[in-house]
């Protein structure tokens, strides 16, 4: 099978980070791909340490005439079986051609930028009913929740980090931006005592992030550790995964933690209040409610296999529904089904 992927963003994010994901269990899986995505370096490492060789392309909007001629000559010459586009900038400018198009969403999408596609794919059941509710055929749209290959890493130094090892890490990984909540995870830092708090993520909010946690006085006490790839090593070394988005489609975080057997305390922002049991396999507090997400973090820290419970619940629930053999054969099922 031969499928053609396109996606435009430019950043960091959970949507480029499952494009490399998907891409490479497309590979290990056999299919013919041919993927385009806009310059970035560290995705396009990330490619071709799978052995895939993207090729990059402006993806710059509505008047973005090359990249618009560009993908329909790759299209023209390659014939793939279909065309996967990934989020609005890509959808916008899919190629004309006899196959199926389809576009993965993972968020609350507008859906004026899909109107080249035959079928939409959302990440979360709920995400796939507003698809629905906003006019769109039920019968073309589809479900198939994210996937994590894991692979175990030893810890990282802490003392690299310049943390204690007898304190209590609390890491949290994201865009620095206000979606993500960091501002909410320093809150909560200052809350407790005997916590480190390293923060992996890169983007616009780190000044204002760095300004607040002097303010709070926990500048001591916490880590911008900037973007990371290695994030294996990183749960390895922590005690507790917070996660606070405030907005949080899907939250590939929650399969990081279950995966890598960290407990979780998240905000109940959609994604991760779909998937989390609280008590079960994570706890779960209230948007931006500092005092209960602490609490959280303190029961985890001080009652008895607590700890021990939800990773073992977590670890459960990834090897169920969420490893790549899983999501394989549902993507396959689904090009079946459209071919």
């Amino acid at each position: 099978m031969k499928i053609m992927q396109a996606i435009g963003g430019a950043g960091h994010g959970g949507a480029e980070t499952f494009f490399v994901n998907l891409a490479g269990a497309f590979h290990r899986s056999g299919f013919d791909q041919l993927l385009t995505m806009r310059a970035n370096e560290t995705r396009k490492e990330q490619l071709l340490k799978q052995g895939l060789t993207p090729i990059e392309l402006r993806f710059g909007g509505k008047f973005d005439f090359f990249t618009r001629r560009k993908l329909q000559h790759m299209a023209n010459t390659y014939k793939p079986d279909m065309f996967m586009s990934w989020m609005s900038r890509a959808s916008d400018l899919t190629p004309d051609g006899n196959f199926p198009k389809l576009a993965r969403l993972g968020g609350y999408y507008k859906l004026k930028y899909f109107q080249k596609s035959d079928h939409l794919i959302g990440n979360t059941e709920a995400l796939c009913d507003f698809i629905i509710q906003q006019g769109w055929p039920a019968q073309k749209t589809h479900y198939i929740p994210n996937f994590l290959t894991w692979k175990s890493a030893p810890p990282i130094d802490r003392a690299s980090l310049n943390t204690p090892e007898d304190a209590t890490v609390l890491l949290s990984l994201g865009r620095l931006h206000h979606n993500k909540a960091m501002d909410t995870a320093l809150k909560v830092l200052a809350d407790l005592d005997n916590c480190y708090l390293w923060i992996a993520g890169a983007g616009d909010l780190l000044a204002d992030l760095q300004k607040l946690a002097d303010t709070l006085d926990v500048t001591d006490r916490v880590r911008f550790l900037g973007w990371r790839t290695d994030k294996e090593a990183l749960f390895a070394a922590a005690d507790i995964c917070l996660y606070p988005s405030r907005i949080e489609p899907f939250g590939n975080v929650t399969l990081d933690a279950w995966a890598s057997g960290t407990p979780i305390v998240a905000a109940a922002s959609a994604g991760p209040a779909a998937y989390i049991t609280h008590g079960v396999n994570g706890l779960l507090a209230d948007v931006d409610n500092v005092g209960e997400l602490s609490a959280h973090v303190r029961s985890v820290v001080e009652e008895a296999g607590l700890s021990e419970t939800l990773t073992k619940n977590g670890l459960a629930e990834y090897n169920q529904k969420f490893t790549e053999q899983v999501a394989v054969q549902n993507w396959k099922s689904l090009f079946e089904q459209v071919t």
